[in-house]
């Protein structure tokens, strides 16, 4: 199947490709388990700039990919303008609208897209790193339409945009490897009722085959079990609050030079 691109997709392609050039040395692998209809491209988030190198690697072998992204990126001007003009989705997370973004998933994969998702929601709280447990969204997907899930590992990029800060060191270039893997198996589990047991084993499979592709790019044997946040915690909350305070403290001081400035006396106009 041909696969869609507007004339905005394009253009966000051929001023992105050079600049994500200019800064990593590239490993690309795996491309052959890319099938040629609609799939599930499924990765590993460890830094923001994850979704550039993810898209580069897919959109060189052929793959525009359509991403599941937060509703939030949506809203910021421009960039919303963008992300819409090429055909992006929309995740309406907790809210009545949150079902679209399956409907509109399941429509691009039915016309032979390959739909790029994040199973972990987030850039993964692991302190190494590791790919965290996912989300069900994914298998639900899966699992519904039945296409190919490509597990499609990346290491890399947190070292041109590191997590949680905005530490940006494009150069020199730093090397990025993306390798994909065999679709994950998920056959016995079709014909059964999607309740939460077999969204669960559909996710943890899944997040396996990705865990595995990248303990194979990094030479390292991944913890036994992956991190949750629910048991194991949020560890970016202390530093997320400190954010949020220093945020907080420079809108007062900022506000309390303007209140001295109003109430400073003013001079006298020379006559």
């Amino acid at each position: 199947m041909a696969r869609k691109q507007s004339g905005v997709y394009r253009f966000i392609a051929h001023v992105v490709r050079p600049v994500m050039r200019a800064i990593t040395v590239r490993t690309w692998r795996g491309a052959e388990h890319l099938p040629p209809g609609g799939f599930l491209a499924v990765g590993n988030h460890v830094s923001n700039l994850d979704p550039l190198t993810f898209g580069h690697y897919l959109y060189d072998n052929g793959v525009p990919p359509k991403f599941l992204a937060k509703s939030s990126l949506f809203e910021v001007p421009v960039l919303g303008a963008l992300f819409r003009a090429a055909d992006q989705i929309p995740v309406y997370r907790g809210t009545a609208q949150a079902a679209d973004a399956l409907v509109a998933a399941e429509a691009a994969l039915a016309a032979g897209e390959g739909v790029a998702v994040f199973p972990e929601g987030t850039l993964t709280r692991d302190p190494a790193m590791w790919p965290m447990t996912g989300k069900t969204g994914v298998a639900r997907l899966a699992l519904r339409t039945r296409v190919p899930v490509i597990p499609i590992a990346q290491w890399g990029a947190h070292r041109v945009l590191a997590p949680y800060t905005a530490s940006f060191r494009p150069l020199p270039r730093k090397p990025v490897t993306v390798v994909a893997g065999p679709p994950v198996n998920l056959d016995d589990l079709y014909d059964r009722p999607l309740e939460q047991d077999v969204l669960q084993e559909a996710t943890r499979r899944i997040m396996a085959a990705v865990t595995a592709q990248l303990a194979q790019i990094r030479g390292e044997t991944p913890p036994s079990e992956p991190y949750d946040m629910r048991r194991d915690g949020d560890p970016s909350a202390a530093h997320d609050a400190a954010r949020a305070a220093r945020k907080a403290a420079g809108a007062a001081r900022r506000a309390a030079r303007r209140q001295r400035r109003a109430a400073a006396p003013r001079p006298e106009a020379s006559r």
